[in-house]
């Protein structure tokens, strides 16, 4: 395990936004986790005021608005385990460092069901469970089993069932209470080997699958039809830097939207047990943001939920500013305040 200081992040966060760590380290293992842990410590001790450990995955869910003034901790915990329950259940373990998407098609492989509308999600595993990420009708939570974590303060190994990670819409107990005091090192879900329970009603994936001629889906055409949805309207963070989704999607009680739909019939919404959930897309798009550009921050053309580092020069400032103009064109508009989903650091 190498120490390197005043570490440049750049190649570690999906925004390719300038930034610096204070110190940086790489682990491939727990053993290693645990040492960085110590280090820190000691750096701690040496150096007063340093910030918090912070944990990197693919940095696909992050924006840098300064350097950072601590320990960064790059997580490449690599291993899947499989194990079978039953004639239909299968439980495969990944450790927090695979790649998201590669992981999801290796499920595919094995004909294991329960990922497919997960696929092409930017990050790595042990962040799925941090966001309950979620797309086309599926969240972690539907398939979580378990996952395993390391105490921070203890430095021991604590297991979470599907209860006590606490999930919520993009939220986890891992973002609330036990945020800075855990790092998820393993995750663990309940899939299926046969007779998969396909979820195609949702976004175009049923249009999809008719232009590709597929009458009978599998899991693997249902993949196909997300990644393909997903390319047309998402920018590649490798050529264009973006975080994916920016904001949440906003849920207001249904008293608050029986005002907002006298103001606005045509506003589109889905129940939820809260209220109703109103895409953040349409309410940035009607606000006249899609696509517009100020300085090198831009809300993508195809989709105005992303935001995009469109010349590659933005700072990370640049575009938290930019997000907060749109939040109060937003709320100057409908009432409405926008939440960013992206962590901010």
């Amino acid at each position: 395990m190498t120490v390197h200081e005043f570490h440049p992040l750049k190649a570690f966060n999906t925004f390719g936004v300038e930034a610096d760590a204070r110190y940086f380290v790489r682990v491939t293992s727990l053993e290693e986790l645990k040492e960085a842990l110590e280090l820190n410590q000691r750096l701690q001790t040496q150096t007063p005021g340093l910030e918090v450990p912070l944990f990197l995955g693919q940095g696909s869910n992050i924006l840098f608005t300064k350097d950072y003034k601590g320990l960064v901790i790059k997580l490449d915990l690599k291993g899947i385990e499989i194990e079978f329950v039953n004639e239909s259940e299968v439980l495969v373990s990944a450790m927090a460092g695979e790649n998201w998407h590669e992981f999801v098609l290796f499920t595919l492989s094995k004909n294991f069901g329960g990922l497919e509308n997960l696929s092409l999600i930017p990050g790595n595993v042990g962040t799925s469970p941090m966001q309950n990420i979620g797309a086309y009708g599926t969240e972690i939570k539907d398939v979580f089993e378990s996952c395993t974590a390391l105490n921070l303060q203890t430095r021991e190994l604590e297991k979470f069932s599907l209860d006590q990670a606490q999930f919520g819409y993009r939220e986890s107990f891992f973002k609330r209470e036990g945020k800075g005091n855990y790092a998820l090192v393993q995750v663990c879900f309940r899939l299926t080997t046969k007779d998969h329970n396909l979820k195609t009603d949702y976004g175009a994936i049923t249009t999809e699958l008719e232009v590709m001629g597929i009458k009978k889906p599998t899991i693997k055409d249902v993949s196909n039809a997300v990644i393909a949805i997903r390319q047309s309207k998402l920018p590649d963070p490798q050529k264009l830097g973006n975080a994916g989704s920016f904001f949440k999607n906003p849920t207001v009680s249904q008293s608050e939207f029986d005002t907002l739909q006298a103001k606005f019939p045509e506003l589109p919404h889905y129940p939820t047990p809260k209220g109703q959930k109103i895409p953040a897309a349409y309410l940035i798009e009607q606000c006249g943001w899609k696509g517009k550009q100020i300085g090198n921050a831009a809300s993508h053309a195809t989709q105005a939920l992303v935001l995009v580092n469109k010349t590659g020069k933005a700072s990370g400032k640049e575009l938290f500013d930019f997000s907060g103009l749109i939040i109060q064109s937003v709320h100057s508009t409908y009432g409405i305040t926008l939440e960013r989903e992206v962590n901010i650091v």
